[in-house]
């Protein structure tokens, strides 16, 4: 017969299975979720997050906030259009957001309590756009970002937007990278997606809030070849939307594919080794890189370049109605990091993309980039 407990060790014995039983409500409590960001493909992305929101009541709470950059359409603030109307007029006409997507201004006001934070926007503008958050988001809070590129470091070099994120936060950040064109995704066209999680449960939950019947995903723990092959296959882009443009037609398009494979490959293998080769084989690698030098706005834009003599800062404005071009400027902060480590002969086509889009090198002249590859010796 066990002997009674005394007084405190009641207590004691009833705060632990309290706070065991709260802990325990606490990861069982539906999740907040939170979209930062509100163009093309956070618009998209929307329709999924809030589809799956709405289905799965016991895993995410209904509403999920999306914090909008306000500015006007037709008189009206696109916030008020979204909340009303359901449709981001601007960014994604003619497809109807869920009803519980939920326009919010204010970025600290959108993030309150969430406990997922989705980033999906250029990442030249995560730093600014990100700043009232420092200090303010829920214990525990966790997040996923879309953003394909890399950061800047104010003294010269690079590094993963998630990592910049994480810092910035101080929240761990997972990955979501593939083939998926926004406008397709919106349209609910089938396609698959990658997402690097290092906690197994988190990715878990990422699976639950983003897959729908016809947006497959699968989930690795290789976080950093999944975030690199998102920026690195923009630059390879650019280089098959220079050979649209030069008609060099679709042998030399699809050997300049598996050329800036090889070199997004070599790329991951110097700057962050220990990565898992079959990584470059799911969505996130090969699958996102033939999609984007076949129908991403880098492609065309890039093709543009060639056929219609203008700058790429004005093809953007005239192109891309407010959108960001991300091939360019990545290759500009990948080369800078090659050039300062002596590597650009290594990655010829990274180099050529730059030195095109910066005026340095006739497009023509991609193609010596190509025909003398260090993958031929």
């Amino acid at each position: 017969m066990l002997a009674p407990k005394s007084g405190s060790s009641l207590i004691q014995h009833s705060f632990r299975r309290f706070s065991s039983s709260s802990k325990l409500n606490i990861s069982m409590a539906p999740k907040k979720v939170c979209i930062v960001g509100s163009g093309n493909w956070g618009s998209a992305i929307a329709r999924l997050v809030g589809f799956n929101a709405e289905r799965l009541p016991g895993r995410f709470e209904k509403n999920v906030s999306m914090w909008v950059f306000e500015e006007e359409v037709d008189g009206r603030k696109l916030t008020e259009i979204i909340n009303t109307d359901h449709e981001n007029v601007k960014y994604l006409p003619g497809r109807t957001l869920p009803k519980n997507i939920i326009a919010i201004p204010d970025i600290a006001e959108a993030a309150a309590d969430a406990d997922f934070l989705i980033f999906v926007l250029p990442h030249q503008f995560i730093k600014r756009a990100c700043a009232p958050l420092i200090g303010k988001l829920k214990p525990g809070a966790t997040g996923l970002s879309l953003v394909k590129g890399f950061a800047i470091l104010p003294g010269g070099g690079i590094k993963l937007i998630s990592d910049l994120i994480s810092e910035e936060m101080g929240i761990p950040v997972s990955v979501l990278m593939g083939a998926n064109l926004a406008n397709e995704v919106a349209d609910e066209k089938f396609c698959e997606t990658t997402i690097g999680a290092r906690d197994s449960e988190v990715g878990s939950d990422l699976k639950l809030l983003f897959q729908t019947e016809n947006f497959r995903v699968t989930v690795v723990s290789d976080t950093q070849t999944v975030e690199i092959c998102g920026a690195l296959k923009n630059i390879v882009a650019c280089a098959a939307g220079f050979c649209d443009g030069l008609k060099m037609g679709d042998n030399t398009k699809a050997a300049t594919i598996r050329l800036g494979l090889k070199e997004m490959m070599k790329y991951g293998d110097t700057f962050y080794p220990g990565g898992n080769a079959s990584t470059y084989f799911e969505s996130c690698g090969v699958a996102d890189l033939i999609t984007t030098c076949y129908g991403g706005r880098n492609r065309r834009v890039s093709e543009a370049f060639v056929t219609r003599k203008k700058s790429i800062v004005d093809l953007e404005t005239e192109m891309l109605n407010g959108q960001k071009l991300q091939g360019p400027e990545t290759a500009a902060e990948v080369n800078y990091v090659l050039a300062a480590k002596g590597l650009e002969a290594e990655f010829p086509l990274f180099t050529a993309v730059h030195k095109i889009c910066i005026g340095e090198l006739q497009p023509e002249k991609l193609l010596d980039s190509l025909k003398n590859h260090p993958a031929h010796q």
